[in-house]
Order: structure tokens, then C-alpha cells, then sequence
């Protein structure tokens, strides 16, 4: 049963999303932000079909700390999921940080590409970064928000990467309040795994003021929030809390 969802999810969704992404495209005659709404169409059907034929189901912890005001979106990845779940529930526009690569992937990339997101050339290191600050500070100027997964890829359940410090950075360039959001996508929408029924639950924590601080101050906190929220949300993935010592990278095994 579990084979059959997954396979009919993924075919509905590739179904749709090629004559949608046309319609993206050739809605350039309008305003950026008309494009990412007919953008939100498509993922909010995502989120709609993931529920109806896969049985996943979400709830929102601590919606009230979103800020009206500038700000850098911090999430835990674990999944795709949270990738479609953020544009079309959150109140603002959003940019994503990402890869210039997925821009070339077929229907998908070409309708992102259209709506002012800010990919970036990873070789390009310090010149890439200010790209990112000079776009970054332009969309928050819009009032769009920017989104930045802080351990830059997805990430097992029970695990954690070496977090980056580009979201943080940018806070402290631009003075925009840091967002930390753990998510346990990973529980029910696996990276290449079929997916499964389940509660999916987002918990957005208070926003960290980078005045005052430095990058890697800001980073810290993020990460120490996150990860730990993570040991609440899916404990049964830890051998114990959250430490600092895990700011190595390493990831601690997960518990069955």
C-alpha cells in the first residue's frame, strides 16, 4: 500500500506540475509577486496530495513567533516536503537560497527560476556570499522573507550536519531577526524511501535579534534551538540531549 500512494502521489504531481509551470512562465507579463502565487498553487496541491493520498497530515507549533518584520527563515530539512510546505502557508513572500544548478531541472527549475529566487554558483565562495547579501537585502526591503536551510541539504531523522553559517551572516549584514524551525518531515516523507501516514509537526521558535551579536553567535543559538526542539519532537531518533559538542558534525545515531 505504501508503494502505491508513493507512486501515485509522484505521478500526480508530475502530471501537474509540467502545464502548470507554463503557465508560471508565461505569467512574466505580470508582477513578480502574481507569479509566485500561481507558484503556491502548484505547492499547496503538493501539500493537498501528500495529505489525501499519502496520509500525511501537519500542525504548527508557535505561529505566533512569527515577526511582522525582516526575516531569515532558518529551517531543519529533512524532506521535500517542508520545501513546498513553507511557500504556501507562510504570510510573506519567501526567497529561497539555493543551488543555481536546480534551476535547470525540467519544468520545476524553469518555474522557480521566474520568481526573483536567489541561486547561487557555490564555487564562487566569498562573491557568492555578497550576491546573496545584495539580492537578500533587496527582497527584504520588498518585505519578502528569505530562506536559507542552515545545514545547506536534508538531513536523515536522527541526524545532524554541520550547520552554515550563511543564514547567520546574513542576519548580521542585514540586521533581519534569525527564525529557527525544526520540522520532523523526515518521520513520514523520507529522503528516496516510500513515504508514510503520519502527523508532521512544525515548531517555529522565537526570533533572534542579531544586533549585538556576531555570526556565529547567532548560529549557535539557531542551532542549539533547533536541535534540541528536534530531541522534543522525535526523541525516539536520540541517544540523548542535545550538546554543543555536536557542532562538529557528527551525527548521533538513531535509535530504533
Amino acid at each position: 500500500m505504501a508503494l502505491l500512494r508513493t507512486c501515485f502521489f509522484y505521478a500526480f504531481n508530475f502530471v501537474t506540475v509540467m502545464p502548470w509551470s507554463f503557465v508560471v512562465i508565461a505569467s512574466r507579463v505580470f508582477s513578480v509577486h502574481t507569479r509566485y502565487r500561481l507558484c503556491t498553487l502548484w505547492t499547496r496541491s503538493a501539500i493537498w496530495s501528500a495529505r489525501v493520498i499519502c496520509g500525511i497530515r501537519w500542525k504548527v507549533e508557535g505561529w505566533d513567533n512569527l515577526p511582522d518584520a525582516p526575516a531569515i527563515v532558518l529551517p531543519k530539512h529533512q524532506s521535500t516536503w517542508e520545501t513546498f510546505w513553507l511557500p504556501s502557508v507562510l504570510p510573506r513572500d519567501l526567497t529561497f537560497v539555493y543551488k543555481r544548478e536546480l534551476n535547470l531541472l525540467p519544468f520545476f527549475g524553469w518555474g522557480i527560476a521566474s520568481t526573483q529566487m536567489i541561486s547561487i554558483d557555490r564555487s564562487k565562495g566569498q562573491d557568492a556570499f555578497e550576491q546573496v547579501v545584495e539580492q537578500g537585502t533587496d527582497r527584504l526591503g520588498r518585505g519578502w522573507w528569505i530562506v536559507i536551510f542552515p545545514e545547506g541539504t536534508r538531513t536523515q531523522p536522527g541526524s545532524t550536519k554541520r550547520y552554515k553559517t550563511g543564514g547567520p551572516r546574513l542576519a548580521v549584514r542585514t540586521g533581519a531577526l534569525a527564525v529557527p524551525i525544526a520540522v520532523n518531515s523526515g518521520e513520514c516523507w523520507p529522503k528516496r524511501a516510500l513515504m508514510r501516514p503520519g502527523l508532521i509537526t512544525v515548531s517555529i521558535g522565537k526570533p533572534i535579534d542579531p544586533k549585538g551579536k556576531t555570526a556565529e553567535e547567532v548560529g549557535a543559538l539557531v542551532e542549539s534551538w533547533i536541535e534540541t526542539e528536534m530531541r522534543r519532537l522525535a526523541p525516539h531518533r536520540y541517544s540523548g540531549p542535545y550538546t554543543a559538542g555536536e557542532r562538529s558534525g557528527r551525527a548521533p545515531v538513531p535509535q530504533d
